[in-house]
């Protein structure tokens, strides 16, 4: 019966998914009408009037711009519709760069923009993917750990169930399939929330599809599991069969066993989630992990496609742009191989944004490049998905008690397991107390915070030596680095090496 309800689904969405191929095929002209889409918005809105936009032949006199030049505009966009002349429905937080915490606004088109995506994803996954015959899945888009509810300006500040990211059908049609708690998104304590969630994925034995971002979400909670299994086991013998309960019972958990029908985990698995989505394929070797492709609260910008191989741009929903060395290029202009910042006009009133990814063109599907995330433009450490950047570290760190110390500079850890450390040459304060001030500060942001509370980062360290500088120094320079050409940074955005870090804790 799900089976062929799946199917029916596949046939109901088929129409999207073929306008989107055809699409792909002709991606100057798609992206132009996008672009005449977006513009007729930005001329109704407050912001195009004050730019003077009449017509797409202003395009170019449209700033680009980063958040904090129009947060401003976001704050004030309810009542006087000043980004976009369409109703803003919600507000979803994201993390900023000099600020602790972005809203970003969502209306009707900028979600439908979502379930558009969603359903060329689904389509593909059935008729290309795995023989799904359950449907059952579980979607996390980000828990709302430590956030109390909020209103901006009338509306509403994040969501109480992620699939209101869909528009309505779409919430309908999926909830017989969906695998969550009820109200887990109103959960605030990061232990209750991984209780409830494992319980409820324990207790479904025919998952086949998780669905996440980070792949360390997945593994902090299967920790938990086998951290607290006699006692899960326990609880949930009478509803779990005997066989489950015996594998929740083994020293070492055989996870594909005890999710025998899993057949999909999508979650991020570029650049510095690459080892652990690699690590989540090592757990279940018989299971698809895909990568996301560039998913952001700011809009979809690529998808994975089974036969494209690669990751598309949803290239009919969003107009790209894309810089590089000054110049700026259209998507039909890109060359493979070549690496660009990216720039995104979508449909919730962000122009000419400059969402800070960067890409690579792999390869053509059709007529269109596909694009692979290789990175951050700006100075940005994502250990887990917690996104730091380095004006809010350098705002955290001035909050600090910190007189006297000349050598300041935050390292990403990746052993024994993920969280950052904090190097100085000099403290009038103990590093223990350093560190729980540095975590306090930390925690103004947003993603940071959720990484934290559910066991992603374990908590900051501080180490505190003279010598620090000199062997950092002395490291970079045996590396072959010319001594003027060291720059010691606030943010470090790439992990550390062990053997740095062995000299380090030795000083």
């Amino acid at each position: 019966m799900l089976r062929l309800i799946i199917k029916l689904f596949a046939h109901i969405i088929a129409t999207v998914s073929d306008n989107f191929y055809q699409a792909l095929a002709n991606p100057q002209s798609v992206q132009k009408l996008v672009q005449k889409e977006i513009i007729q918005l930005l001329v109704k809105s407050e912001y195009g009037n004050y730019l003077g936009i009449q017509s797409i032949n202003d395009w170019e006199h449209i700033p680009i711009v980063e958040y904090e030049d129009i947060h401003k505009w976001i704050k004030s966009g309810v009542a006087n519709k000043m980004l976009t002349p369409e109703p803003i429905i919600f507000y979803e937080k994201t993390s900023g760069s000099g600020s602790a915490a972005k809203l970003i606004p969502y209306t009707k088109s900028l979600r439908k923009s979502f379930s558009q995506m969603f359903c060329v994803w689904a389509h593909d996954l059935i008729v290309n993917g795995a023989n799904f015959s359950t449907g059952k899945v579980y979607f996390c888009i980000s828990p709302k750990l430590g956030d109390a509810s909020a209103i901006q300006s009338g509306v509403k500040v994040g969501l109480e169930d992620d699939s209101e990211y869909l528009d309505g059908w779409l919430r309908w049609f999926l909830s017989p399939f969906l695998v969550s708690p009820p109200g887990i998104n109103r959960i605030r304590d990061p232990n209750e929330f991984k209780e409830k969630l494992v319980n409820t994925l324990l207790v479904e034995e025919n998952l086949e599809i998780i669905s996440i971002w980070n792949p360390s979400f997945f593994k902090v909670h299967l920790d938990y599991i086998q951290a607290n299994q006699q006692r899960l086991a326990a609880q949930l013998k009478n509803k779990i069969s005997t066989e489950r309960y015996q594998l929740l019972l083994e020293d070492k958990i055989n996870w594909s066993k005890l999710w025998s029908k899993l057949k999909l985990i999508s979650c991020w698995d570029s650049a510095n989630a690459k080892e652990q989505a690699n690590y989540l394929r090592s757990l279940f070797p018989n299971v698809m992990v895909q990568g996301k492709g560039l998913l952001a609260t700011e809009a979809p910008m690529t998808i994975p496609l089974i036969k494209a191989q690669g990751f598309v741009p949803v290239l009919n929903e969003v107009f790209f742009e894309f810089e590089q060395q000054g110049n700026i290029y259209h998507l039909h202009e890109l060359e493979k191989g070549k690496s660009y910042s990216l720039i995104i006009s979508q449909k919730g009133g962000l122009y000419r944004y400059r969402i800070g990814d960067r890409i690579r063109v792999t390869h053509y599907y059709l007529k269109t490049p596909c694009l692979e995330f290789i990175g951050r433009t700006e100075t940005t450490s994502d250990l887990v998905g917690e996104k730091l950047h380095e004006d809010f570290v350098q705002d955290v760190l001035n909050q600090l008690p910190l007189e006297g110390t000349f050598f300041q500079s935050l390292v990403p850890v990746r052993i024994p397991k993920d969280h950052y450390l904090l190097l100085l040459d000099h403290a009038n304060l103990p590093a223990q107390i350093i560190a729980q001030l540095l975590d306090q500060e930390l925690m103004r942001s947003h993603h940071y915070q959720q990484a934290r509370l559910l066991g992603q980062l374990s908590p900051p360290q501080v180490l505190i030596s003279a010598q620090i500088p000199e062997i950092i120094t002395n490291y970079r320079m045996r590396q072959g680095i010319k001594w003027g050409d060291i720059k010691h940074q606030v943010l470090v955005t790439t992990p550390i090496d062990q053997e740095l870090l062995n000299l380090l804790n030795y000083a």
